[in-house]
């Protein structure tokens, strides 16, 4: 059985790394600084690491994450989920079907899974997902490649047919978020609001206010 904090209906905030953005600051250093704005819940999404030296990171991570209750997904990678202990695994749409990551993972590791559209969602969500993170609803740099935003529309076509928490995310600030709860979103994640912040605990704060 799932703890609480597992429920994704609860985090409010999901942070995804990307240390390209961290103006020069440790991954680790800014994490703690999310850590003690109150932020729980992290995806280690750093595409360009060798498996070597994504499961080095990611250890690094836990030892700040476990002691604080919070969880750590790895992006795509079941492989280093597994190696680490992680809480569970992130698949992009060009990561495994839901359903052969689900196998892969078990039942108790947290299956979340990025959706564009409709289609995508209703596949998370028979393939053993746990959550959706849909989007980009506002334009973002780091969410380009996958297309124009959706706008809040897409949650509110999402929301009455998914039974799945739902996590917006695609340049969602402390000004927007309250609109992207209010269109059916259960919470939000983001990337450079606080990866790119100066004050990264007063990003976090911000956004979970």
């Amino acid at each position: 059985m799932k703890a609480p904090i597992e429920d994704p209906r609860t985090w409010g905030l999901y942070v995804i790394t990307d240390r390209t953005q961290t103006s020069g600051r440790s991954l680790e250093e800014v994490v703690g600084a999310c850590i003690q704005g109150g932020a729980r819940v992290f995806q280690l999404r750093e595409k360009d690491l060798e498996a070597r030296e994504m499961t080095a990171l990611a250890e690094r991570l836990l030892q700040l994450i476990t002691p604080v209750g919070g969880l750590l997904l790895i992006n795509d990678r079941i492989d280093v989920a597994l190696a680490v202990g992680a809480n569970g695994v992130h698949l992009s749409q060009r990561g495994l079907p839901p359903v052969v990551a689900r196998r892969l993972l078990g039942p108790t590791r947290l299956l979340g899974v990025s959706c564009h559209s409709l289609a995508e969602a209703e596949e998370a969500q028979q393939g053993g997902a746990d959550f959706i993170v849909l989007g980009p609803i506002f334009y973002t740099p780091s969410k380009a490649l996958y297309g124009p935003p959706v706008g809040l529309e897409l949650i509110r076509e999402v929301r009455p047919r998914i039974g799945l928490p739902i996590v917006a995310i695609g340049g969602i600030t402390a000004a927007n978020r309250s609109e992207v709860r209010t269109a059916g979103a259960d919470g939000v994640a983001v990337i450079s609001a606080v990866m790119a912040a100066p004050d990264v605990s007063a990003a976090v704060r911000a956004l979970r206010a």
